[in-house]
């Protein structure tokens, strides 16, 4: 099955009709041009007055004359515009584009600035002019983001009068940027359901698993002639058979500490969207439970390519420190978490009634596996300076943290740490090389 890259956008609409137009009702003002010929003019005035020189009137007169003339052009007084992204979806530091058009500007000139919202950057400069322009940006972190505002302003023929105007850009959903995975965990027994996964038993795989005696039904072409020559009988070859699994992702976004754009529920985000892609390019049913205050949110398992992006759609809405009104996770359905999946666990671990719900999972024989996505510690007093109180505080946090991972190894729960920069084929590469047993 074909999968998208990493850093792959989703599949985009194509060009369809053209989006409504927007009417803005435009502020029409003096420019800073006219109001300097106003200067030049009523000072020329004021001096010929004053100093009663009839030439200094003179050099005023073109730039009154000018403002005059200014005056009776005409200036529309709204304005059409359209302004739309290149994709309402995309990931993280990928370059985007606004394309803005406008109708109705009568021969004036038009200046469009983009005020970008939180979290956007603009790529190159956020200014533009012409009735078709494009912006270009690119979302810093993951979440549904404002664009911001668009500023429009037109100015006529002589640069004598602006009308300004102030579009509200539609929101984009941004996509964590997925970790590279590319080895699976898998469980030692599968279900009877077709995959990639090659088992102990004999079936219509493509991986050899020996050869035994030809017995009348077998087909001619799986004969192997070598051995049958050797043991002067008629030798089979035999396949295992490929199976899939269930996989449940469960990102816990209780506790968000660290750096933004580094931080453990950006971690946790990332490393759930690339588990995802890997199981689900193995064929696997690939599901999602997001363990927030409050309760959970949940995704049943499905295949397909489009369920990548189903599973990060859901878990947009995580907002550490938030309230959800989710399923209680004890009382998550059948669906949500079938009965001999393989659980993944993306998780600080600092939630200590998450840690119990791990606990209580693993004793209703649940095959789990923890990547522990902590990076950070707890920060050190104002001023760089740490007393002997905080060194055995910090210590005794640590002792707690190792408390809790021994605990989980001991119920048969494989805790690794991944820590956001390398692949996660490194720290699972020690549970993908064997199949892993559910234990009881």
């Amino acid at each position: 099955m074909s999968s998208p890259a990493p850093n792959e956008p989703p599949a985009r609409p194509g060009p369809g009709p053209a989006a409504p137009g927007t009417v803005l009702e435009l502020r029409w003002r003096s420019s800073r041009h006219a109001r300097r010929l106003l200067t030049l003019g009523l000072a020329g005035l004021f001096i010929a007055t004053l100093a009663r020189r009839p030439e200094f009137a003179g050099l005023a007169a073109p730039a009154l004359l000018l403002l005059a003339a200014g005056r009776i052009q005409r200036r529309p007084p709204r304005l059409v515009v359209r302004a739309r992204p290149s994709s309402r979806r995309g990931f993280e530091d990928e370059v985007m584009a606004l394309d803005v058009t406008a109708e109705g500007q009568d021969g004036c000139d038009i200046r469009w600035t983009l005020h970008p919202g939180r979290e956007i950057a603009p790529v190159g400069p956020p200014v533009a002019d012409g009735p078709a322009a494009r912006l270009t940006f690119t979302p810093e972190r993951w979440g549904r983001r404002d664009l911001g505002t668009l500023d429009v302003t037109l100015r006529d023929r002589w640069r004598l009068s602006e009308g300004h105007a102030s579009l509200s850009l539609p929101r984009i959903d941004c996509y964590p940027a997925p970790a590279s995975q590319q080895t699976r965990v898998v469980l030692r027994r599968l279900p009877n359901r077709l995959g990639e996964h090659p088992v102990r038993v004999p079936g219509e795989g493509l991986e050899f698993s020996g050869v035994r005696d030809y017995v009348p039904g077998d087909r001619q072409r799986s004969i192997n002639w070598p051995a049958s020559t050797r043991r002067g009988r008629l030798q089979v070859n035999t396949f295992a058979a490929e199976r899939s699994q269930d996989v449940v992702l469960l990102a816990d976004a209780t506790s968000d500490v660290g750096e933004p754009g580094r931080s453990a529920l950006d971690l946790a985000l990332r490393g759930t969207g690339a588990a995802a892609r890997a199981y689900l390019d193995a064929r696997d049913r690939v599901g999602v439970i997001t363990y927030q205050w409050g309760g959970a949110t949940w995704l049943a398992p499905g295949l397909g390519r489009r369920q990548v992006y189903r599973i990060i759609d859901s878990m947009l809405s995580a907002d550490t420190g938030g309230w959800t009104s989710g399923a209680s996770f004890r009382r998550l359905p059948r669906a949500a978490l079938p009965p001999g999946a393989l659980v993944v666990v993306f998780s600080p671990l600092l939630d200590r009634r998450f840690v119990e719900t791990l606990r209580d999972m693993r004793e209703r024989g649940f095959a789990m596996l923890v990547v522990d996505v902590l990076n950070a510690e707890p920060p050190a007093r104002p001023g760089g300076l740490m007393r002997s109180t905080d060194r055995a505080a910090r210590r005794i946090w640590r002792m707690e943290q190792e408390a809790i991972r021994f605990s989980l190894r001991e119920l048969g729960i494989p805790v690794v740490h991944w820590d956001g920069a390398e692949s996660l084929d490194l720290p699972l590469a020690a549970h993908t090389r064997r199949p892993m047993a559910a234990r009881r």
